[in-house]
């Protein structure tokens, strides 16, 4: 007998087969070795995980390989967790690898039995789901986590999300989604990390090591999907799943950065996006999937697609057919088939025609198997299926104090008049909106299995922390024009000492397929608002929402703004702790919010022009009807302190490729609370041999000071932070001079000059 065929065969004893079943198996694997054309000594082994995935591929049927490249969808019903009709029977038939929305660790357990003691070769599932902020414990949107600016508190997020789903018999997790966007009409900005790459690329690390933990194979480690590859933030006019049209040096300087952090970071797998790249869409797109991805990046994983996009990519019209569509892909470089089943129905066939390879299914199939072997699933395909761990860590103390914590950190104040802010503890607050009193919307979009029921609202958190009145009114929907609860709003403000007013979207109007034209407050929320300002009350208005807004009127009127976001199963007490002053908000824009849609895409980094703006003149690049500024800039954010800064210095000024240089600034706390300020270092490259930004983000420092401390904060910059695609498309930097801004966001803070000698 081949040694090649041992430890599968063994793997199989293992499980309870008898030996001769193990023989008969052994015999038809050679069989369909022999059909489809492959020699099982073709590739040398280098490791036990790969000496076992080949002994295992020897033995399979082709039918049964393309069964590992195949993923499938359960459901979920008010009856709990459910499979479609012909499901159970394709796992029990090798005819399907991995399920997807599988969760639960009893749900997830009786179809693992299933696939490892009914099917002919024992090979477990591997189960996957959005995970996308939380499993059961739903920390704020991703949107909101960067705008704390702590990525420790951002790997800690990703890290519970991990041990929660790990623990509901999850696996795989198809997170993080890493697009950067510069354009809030499209609905996924709430995923992301924003518009920034450098910060984007930071965040990746973070949730990749938050998601993975100490190692796969832990008991609390899920693998990473980074996504969407690629440029899927950018589509035209902000409409979901539209065409991205950039240039390769745009697309490699801005978008590409982030997916190659993640990479690098350990991520395992990676989901193809929607659109196209360079006209060819990413699912079937050879340079982005092997090229970049493979060649360039180093990415030793698998590639699955998003839902159904091989089938889309008939309606994209680069395939005449499904098969057609099926065979771009495989050819790409995708390994797995989500939902669409057109490597189950068609790949065979492509096989036989001679369309694709033996050796390219092969390939996509190693690479499912080694995931799955380093998860553990073949020693033990139970391991993540254990209702008592299950119940022990969903929902537990200390994830929702995390889950607190995260959301505190991640509010933003944007406006704070005569300093309405902190609230006083024994204030009569008249709580007012559609959002006050609300629970299913705090969670956001992609929720995973996070439930409204477990959710703290703003009244609730409000009237637990205070020992004043909290009055509550809702005053209208969050969407419609019914304004006859305006009256008793109105009634409800003049009884209090200040209003707070609790506003903003619903989940489902951010997220996926849900771009809008207008950012506005939707309904009739912003009259609500106006109604409250003339009764003369201080009115503290309180955002929540998965997107920036253009809202400056409302701005305008508001007495104090805080931009809280969709924050999650803790959003009532987080906010409370940050309304009454008991957490001083630290948080800071990862986006910039428009005065109006008609400045989208509007961003920080932008590049100057040949005429520049100026104020004084009208042929420059401007509006006639609107500034070209933003309503808040992105890297903004006010606390209940003040800071200033001094001005910065570097040392040296003039430096050398392989140099340090050091840049130091003073920043001192002006105020009279402790309190927690993000400083930001930007970099402007005066003249290049390409346009250059404006400024750049390179580097961010958290720091903590207590009223009136001062501290030196120093960051180091290399020649390597210079870099960027010069006019041939090489990658290195230029001598030349440098402006350094230290500040509080991208338009604030002094400067200092540097030169980069040859």
């Amino acid at each position: 007998m081949n040694t090649l065929f041992l430890p599968a065969l063994e793997h199989l004893q293992n499980r309870g087969r008898q030996i001769a079943a193990g023989i008969a198996v052994l015999c038809v694997g050679l069989l369909g070795a022999v059909y489809i054309g492959s020699s099982p000594t073709a590739v040398a082994p280098r490791d036990a995980a790969e000496r076992f995935v080949d002994s295992l591929l020897a033995l399979m049927t082709i039918e049964e390989k393309i069964g590992q490249m195949t993923l499938f969808t359960t459901d979920w019903e008010a009856t709990g967790p459910t499979i479609r009709a012909g499901y159970r029977e394709d796992i029990r038939q090798g005819r399907c690898g991995a399920l997807f929305n599988s969760h639960t660790a009893t749900f997830t357990r009786e179809l693992q039995r299933i696939a490892v003691e009914e099917s002919r070769l024992q090979i477990p599932l591997l189960f996957g789901y959005d995970v996308i902020h939380g499993y059961k414990t739903i920390f704020p949107i991703p949107l909101a986590e960067a705008a704390s600016w702590d990525l420790e508190a951002i790997e800690r997020s990703a890290r519970i999300a991990a041990t929660e789903a790990a623990a509901a018999g999850l696996h795989w997790t198809f997170a993080p989604m890493v697009d950067i966007s510069r354009d809030p009409r499209w609905g996924r900005v709430m995923e992301g990390a924003g518009e920034d790459t450098w910060w984007a690329c930071r965040v990746a690390e973070a949730r990749v090591h938050g998601f993975q933990g100490e190692g796969l194979g832990r008991p609390d480690a899920v693998v990473a999907c980074v996504k969407h590859y690629a440029a899927y933030g950018a589509p035209t006019a902000g409409r979901e799943y539209g065409t991205v049209d950039m240039s390769e040096r745009f697309f490699r300087e801005y978008y590409l950065p982030p997916y190659a952090a993640a990479v690098r970071a350990g991520a395992q797998t990676v989901m193809t996006a929607f659109n196209d790249y360079d006209g060819v869409p990413a699912t079937g797109n050879r340079y982005l999937l092997t090229d970049i991805l493979r060649k360039e990046l180093g990415f030793a994983g698998f590639v699955v697609t998003d839902y159904t996009a091989i089938n889309e990519m008939v309606p994209h019209g680069v395939a005449h057919d499904e098969q057609e569509a099926g065979e771009l892909a495989l050819n790409a470089g995708v390994d797995m088939d989500m939902q669409g089943a057109v490597f189950q129905r068609f790949l065979k066939k492509s096989l036989q025609e001679g369309k694709v390879s033996a050796a390219q299914i092969d390939t996509a199939v190693r690479r499912i198997l080694l995931l799955k072997y380093r998860l553990g699933l073949f020693d033990d395909p139970y391991k993540f299926c254990d209702p008592e761990r299950e119940k022990r860590l969903l929902l537990n103390a200390e994830h929702r104090a995390a889950a607190r914590d995260m959301a505190r950190k991640a509010v933003v104040l944007l406006k704070n008049d005569r300093n309405t802010l902190p609230l006083s503890r024994t204030a009569r607050i008249a709580l007012i909106g559609p959002l006050a009193d609300n629970k299913s919307e705090l969670l956001g979009s992609w929720s995973a299995a996070g439930n409204a029921a477990d959710c703290v609202s703003l009244l609730e958190g409000l009237r637990a922390a205070g020992r004043g009145t909290v009055m509550h009114a809702r005053g209208c929907d969050i969407e419609g024009t019914d304004r006859s609860g305006f009256a008793q709003a109105v009634a409800t403000a003049k009884k209090a000492d200040v209003v707070v007013v609790a506003v903003g979207e619903a989940a489902h109007m951010s997220g996926e397929a849900a771009s809008r034209t207008r950012l506005s407050l939707p309904g009739v929320q912003e009259e609500l608002i106006e109604a409250l300002v003339a009764t003369g009350k201080p009115v503290v208005v309180v955002l929540m929402n998965g997107r920036p807004l253009a809202i400056p009127k409302v701005v305008e009127r508001a007495t104090a703004l805080v931009e809280a976001w969709w924050l999650g199963t803790e959003a009532g007490n987080a906010l409370a702790d940050v309304l009454f002053g008991h957490y001083n908000p630290s948080g800071k824009l990862p986006m910039t919010f428009p005065r109006s849609e008609g400045q989208i895409p509007i961003f920080y980094n932008e590049k100057n022009t040949g005429r520049p703006y100026d104020a004084n003149s009208k042929w420059t690049s401007k509006y006639i009807d609107s500034p070209n500024s933003p309503l808040f800039p992105f890297g903004f954010g006010l606390s209940y302190t003040t800071f200033e800064y001094g001005i910065p210095t570097a040392s040296p000024t003039a430096f050398r490729p392989g140099d340090t240089v050091r840049i130091r600034v003073e920043v001192r706390n002006t105020g009279s609370r402790a309190g927690t300020e993000v400083v930001q270092l930007y970099v402007r490259d005066l003249v290049g041999s390409v346009t250059r930004p404006v400024r750049e983000l390179k580097g961010i420092q958290r720091i903590h000071l207590s009223a009136g401390e001062r501290r030196t904060v120093e960051f180091t910059l290399t020649e390597a932070d210079l870099r960027f695609y010069r006019r041939d498309m090489t990658w290195g930097s230029e001598p030349g001079e440098f402006d350094l801004f230290v500040g509080s966001s991208s338009t604030h803070g002094q400067t200092v000059r540097i030169t980069l000698l040859p």
